[in-house]
């Protein structure tokens, strides 16, 4: 009997240890890296090399800027129905009218859990997947190392302004040539944390010193933890983002013809939130965000808006990159979202899944052993 007792405690603490470990797999999984190529973002990745014999050819030479210039406006937990369902209609209605009517592309953007801001933000600017280690040092986020777009953009001379949420400033310490920081600790705050990001609007805008301009919008989260998200505060707050929207997007129209290129507005959210206001989890409302390219590079629209399609989050960053004229971030998991560069002609949109495709065979490569792809 002590024998069998022995057996089954044994047996017992052997499949515990067995969920820890397996527990541990996941929260601390493996991450998708490629091999440095010229080192960490500090001192810059090298080119990709041709893949066959090494003949030099000009294939994987980053391709012009597309855009001009790109604003690219952030609000924090902006769930996909606040855009493109009837709260969207109801309160924003400029940007319902540049999505049904305009010269834009909408899209749902998948976030992968854990659904807090820092992960996400490195989601965005990397392409790459965060694990939930991340939520630990998520209210402390240390400056980021991976290859990503906000380093490739400092590199290349771009000239990056930020305003709004601070865990950009910490993950990105010396990369903006102006920044102004502002706290989310302060929940309750609903106004103060986004009038102190477009006190700066009028001005920025009518400057020419800058190439990427990024603003971080917490108020919609901050009204949302504390007072849920069918709350009688969400639709000024979204009526005051689609107000915002429209400043930006008459001023870019405005300066457009005294410069070559077009310009490009992208909107989109971190994260969603829960039907109590919460996010970090994996629920329809918090994983699902809005993620809109507005620029007069593209078509314009003749009909009302269908279902969007569904895309990763990881996607902007490649995307983006296509479009400033970046390399492509070497760990970087996203695909090209192609409607916007549709616009182009047959030959550049396959030079652009080309870099893509060669980008991802790479990562591939150097993280599965048993992969193989012929010259």
């Amino acid at each position: 009997m002590r024998l069998r007792a022995g057996v089954l405690a044994a047996g017992c603490l052997l499949l515990q240890a067995m969920g820890v470990a397996i527990f541990l797999r996941g929260f601390f999984p493996t991450a998708v890296r490629a091999r440095p190529r010229g080192g960490p973002p500090g001192d810059g990745p090298a080119e990709p090399a041709p893949p066959g014999s090494g003949a030099v050819s000009n294939w994987s030479a980053v391709p012009p800027p597309l855009f001009r210039r790109v604003v690219l406006v952030l609000i924090d937990a902006l769930r996909q129905d606040f855009v493109f369902g009837p709260k969207g209609k109801q309160f924003m209605p400029y940007a319902t009218q540049v999505i049904e009517k305009g010269t834009s592309y909408s899209f749902v953007a998948e976030a992968k859990p854990p659904t807090v801001t820092m992960p996400r933000i490195k989601a965005l600017m990397t392409g790459s997947i965060p694990g939930f280690i991340d939520v630990v040092v998520n209210l402390n986020s240390p400056a980021l190392l991976d290859d990503n777009l906000i380093w490739q953009a400092k590199t290349a001379g771009k000239r990056i302004i930020f305003y709004g949420d601070d865990t950009w400033v910490k993950l990105f310490p010396k990369h903006f040539v102006e920044y102004d920081g502002t706290t989310s600790f302060f929940v309750s705050d609903f106004t103060e944390v986004d009038d102190n990001v477009t006190r700066h609007l009028d001005r920025v805008l009518k400057r020419e010193d800058w190439d990427l301009l990024i603003l971080h919008y917490l108020g919609l989260d901050h009204i949302g933890h504390v007072t849920g998200p069918n709350s009688p505060l969400v639709g000024p707050k979204l009526r005051e983002m689609d107000n915002i929207l429209k400043k930006i997007h008459i001023s870019l129209l405005s300066k457009e013809g005294e410069a070559s290129l077009p310009s490009l507005l992208v909107v989109c959210g971190d994260h969603g939130m829960s039907e109590t206001g919460s996010h970090g989890g994996s629920s329809e409302g918090e994983v699902h965000t809005p993620l809109l390219f507005i620029s007069s590079a593209f078509e314009k629209r003749s009909g009302p808006l269908t279902q969007p399609e569904l895309v990763q989050q990881t996607d902007l960053a490649s995307t983006l990159a296509v479009g400033l004229g970046l390399p492509i971030s070497r760990n970087s998991v996203g695909t090209l979202i192609l409607p916007v560069v549709g616009g182009k002609t047959m030959r550049e949109q396959l030079r652009f899944l080309h870099l893509n495709g060669f980008q991802l065979s790479r990562l591939l490569e150097e993280n599965t052993p048993a992969y193989e792809k012929d010259d």
